[in-house]
């Protein structure tokens, strides 16, 4: 019976942990990716190219957003913060146009804020 109870007692305790860990990523906790993540696949891959060429499926269209939105979330390796506040905004931006369906919109405003050199001058480590 004291076996049963514990059993009970840790399987709540191990779902009242991974229950918080989700809810505090989700409100804002650590980032879902990383920079390097989103480079690797976003700008290094082919992510941001099938978005900026309109041949991207929704998935992928969201996929890129969920990146940069985790990607703002990230404290910029060197530089102002207000500075990375702002490129990072027009990349969640742009990516949101596409994914609400202002496709044209967004493949412009994320063709402006994608230029690598702006970026990396100001924030790369």
């Amino acid at each position: 019976m004291r076996l049963m109870i514990s059993a009970v007692c840790l399987i709540l305790g191990v779902a009242i942990v991974a229950g918080n860990s989700a809810t505090s990523a989700e409100q804002g906790g650590d980032p879902k990716y990383t920079i390097k993540d989103v480079m690797q696949k976003a700008h290094k891959g082919t992510l941001l190219k099938k978005v900026t060429g309109g041949k991207a499926t929704d998935a992928e269209a969201k996929e890129l957003l969920e990146m940069y939105q985790s990607m703002a979330k990230n404290k910029a390796p060197k530089g102002d913060e207000a500075s990375w506040k702002t490129k990072t905004e027009a990349l969640v931006d742009g990516a949101k146009l596409y994914v609400d369906g202002k496709k044209d919109e967004g493949i412009t405003k994320l063709n402006a804020a994608s230029k690598c050199a702006d970026c990396h001058k100001a924030h790369k480590g």
